[in-house]
Parts: C-alpha cells; structure tokens; sequence
C-alpha cells in the first residue's frame, strides 16, 4: 500500500523560507515519479513542481525561481524548498505520486502572512 506524508508547513511572514518534506512508502521510490501540488481556499487544486526518478524538474510559472524540488532516494522523500514566501503561496500543499494509480498525501497547510 502506497503511503505518503507530508510534513514541513507552518506559518512564515512574506519573503521567508520553508522547506516541506513528503515521505514515501510501499513502492519503488528510486523510479517513482513524485509531484508537489496545493489548494487555495476557494480554488482548484494546482501543479506546483515535479521531479522525475531521473530527477528532471518542472514547475509552475508562479514559482520559478523561487520553490525548489529534490529528492533523496536513500530516505524515500521528496523535498519542496520554498524562498521568497508570498500571500499567494498560502494553501494546503499536497503530495503524489502514480503507482499504477494517484496517489495523496494528506496535506499540509501553508500560511504566508504579508
């Protein structure tokens, strides 16, 4: 059974930093691909960043520049470093991953205060 959990969010004033964490289990980590997504009050559900087993990268024009995604193979996590914190950043961010199915973690909430 596939399992992620996230951890890492909290609360941060505009401009500062935090670094989210998702910790996999129940599949095979080293070729998973695995993906940051979050939810705005009132909003849809977004593609933050990706990041392939081979460790290609991709992300969101919001978040260019700012958000960085990485992965350790040898802890099964994967990491969302975010610098520059904005109002809009705030949401519950999400992990996943497709292991024959989607995947979920069960959120973490973001709140950036300006």
């Amino acid at each position: 059974q596939v399992q992620l959990v996230e951890s890492g969010g909290g609360l941060v004033q505009a401009g500062g930093s935090l670094r989210l964490s998702c910790a996999a289990s129940g599949m095979i980590f080293t070729i998973a691909a695995m993906g940051w997504y979050r939810q705005a009050p009132g909003k849809q559900r977004e593609l933050v960043a990706t990041i392939t087993g081979g460790g290609s990268t991709n992300y969101a024009d919001s978040v260019k520049g700012r958000f960085t995604i990485s992965r350790d193979n040898a802890k099964n996590t994967v990491y969302l470093q975010m610098n520059s914190l904005k109002p809009e950043d705030t949401a519950v961010y999400y992990c996943k991953t497709n292991w024959n199915y989607d995947y979920w973690g069960q959120g973490t909430q973001v709140t950036v205060s300006s």
